[in-house]
C-alpha cells in the first residue's frame, strides 16, 4: 500500500497547495487532499484541525499545510498532541524538522515562499528520515508528553 500524505490550505494557501500535489505524487505518495476547493474565504483552523484528525486517524502519516504565512495554520495543527507541524523556509529547515523534530507536518507560507523553494522543501520532508538517536527521541516524546 502506498503511504498517504494529506495536503490542506486556506484561501492563502490554495494555489501552492495545488502546484505541490504533484510533487507529492511525482514522488510516488498517494495525495490525499483536505480542501478547500477552491480559492473563496476559509479558515485556516478548520484545515489544521482537519489534518489532525486524519493523522491521528491512520488516513495519511504525514502531512502538508499552507496558509498565507504558514503561522496559523502551524498553531491550529499543534494544538494536537500528536502533530509535530513544523513551519519552514527552506530546505535545511524542512531537513532539519525530519532528522531533529520528526515532524509530520510541513507548514509553509504561500505568501512568504516562492513556489520552488517551497517545492524543495517538501521534496527534502518527505525523503528525509527522523534520526533515531537517543537525544532526538527523548526530546520527541517530551513534545507529545509535557510534563
Amino acid at each position: 500500500m502506498t503511504e498517504a500524505i494529506a495536503i490542506a490550505s486556506d484561501h492563502g494557501g490554495f494555489a501552492f497547495k495545488e502546484e505541490l500535489k504533484q510533487v507529492i505524487a511525482d514522488l510516488g505518495f498517494e495525495v490525499l487532499d483536505l480542501g478547500p476547493a477552491n480559492t473563496d474565504a476559509v479558515d485556516y483552523p478548520d484545515f489544521g484541525y482537519a489534518m489532525a484528525h486524519v493523522i491521528k486517524d491512520g488516513r495519511a502519516t504525514r502531512g502538508v499545510l499552507v496558509c498565507g504565512s504558514g503561522i496559523g495554520i502551524s498553531i491550529a495543527a499543534n494544538r494536537f498532541a500528536h502533530i509535530r507541524a513544523a513551519l519552514v523556509h527552506d530546505a535545511l529547515t524542512a531537513r532539519l524538522s525530519r532528522q531533529h523534530n520528526d515532524a509530520n507536518v510541513l507548514c509553509l507560507g504561500g505568501r512568504t515562499t516562492g513556489i520552488d523553494v517551497a517545492k524543495d522543501c517538501l521534496q527534502v520532508f518527505l525523503t528525509t528520515p527522523a534520526d533515531t538517536a537517543e537525544r532526538h527521541t527523548r526530546r520527541v516524546d517530551k513534545l507529545s508528553n509535557p510534563a
